[in-house]
């Protein structure tokens, strides 16, 4: 064979290629549309609305029956029911004792603060029921007076007392001797509310003088002397008789000065 003898070559079959391509971009294809297509939304049943009916009338509340005891266990006695309080019965009234005193006790300065047996009482005036018969001190006292008190003698039934601070009350005495010129003598020297009185065996030296003829009622503690001048007349120097002192000479002189000073002010002499 020349050179210029050329035998011509067979053409290669692309026939499966192409077929093959073709398959593959259908299945491509397919694909992307699966993937994209939007599911379509589910729709769900719903069930026919019922009839609507009216609401029955409320019924009328009954009262609950009441709960019937428990049973109690053999040999076990039920509790007892519950009582309801009971409002306390009213104070018996105070019966007096068929041997008891009442005691009033009043004074001429209303409010003033009454002690029985030094135990206050109340303030003037003052009942005093079922009181024990017997001795009582009663002491008063206000202020701008000074104290009174009285002993008395309770007895069954009613009892009143009055003390008065605007009244004047003197019954003192002390024993003295009186020394003179001739001698000396010893009694008792007594004041009230009238005046003063000598009480000796010596009837020359006994006196009974209304304040209003005493001149002269002075006391010396230091020389341990109480003396006495009748207006006009004659002078008693005293000394207590018992003790070497004047402690009971001055207790005398100033009991009748305060009661004379209170007769001065228009106080009611008590008799």
């Amino acid at each position: 064979m020349s050179v210029f003898d050329e035998t011509p070559t067979e053409a290669p079959n692309r026939t499966p290629l192409v077929v093959g391509g073709l398959v593959v971009l259908l299945l491509i294809a397919a694909g992307a549309w699966f993937i994209t297509r939007a599911p379509e939304p589910a729709t769900a049943t719903v069930p026919a609305a019922a009839p609507r009916t009216a609401a029955p009338a409320p019924k009328k509340a009954e009262p609950a029956p009441e709960k019937a005891p428990e049973p109690t266990e053999p040999g076990r006695r039920a509790a007892a029911p519950r009582k309801t309080a009971e409002p306390a019965p009213a104070p018996a009234a105070e019966v007096a004792r068929p041997d008891a005193a009442t005691l009033t006790v009043e004074s001429d300065v209303p409010g003033a603060s009454v002690f029985v047996d030094r135990e206050f009482v109340g303030t003037a005036p003052v009942t005093l029921k079922n009181v024990t018969p017997g001795s009582k001190r009663i002491n008063l006292s206000t202020e701008g007076y000074e104290g009174v008190q009285r002993a008395v003698q309770v007895t069954p039934g009613e009892n009143t007392v009055t003390l008065r601070f605007k009244e004047v009350r003197l019954n003192t005495s002390v024993g003295v001797a009186h020394k003179h010129g001739m001698g000396g003598c010893d009694g008792t020297l007594r004041a009230t509310i009238d005046g003063l009185a000598y009480e000796t065996s010596n009837k020359g030296d006994a006196f009974n003088l209304p304040y209003a003829q005493v001149e002269s009622f002075e006391i010396n503690y230091l020389d341990k002397n109480l003396r006495v001048k009748q207006r006009g007349g004659k002078t008693w120097n005293f000394t207590d008789k018992a003790a070497d002192n004047a402690d009971k000479l001055f207790v005398f002189h100033r009991d009748v000065t305060a009661a004379r000073d209170k007769l001065a002010k228009g106080f009611t002499a008590a008799r």
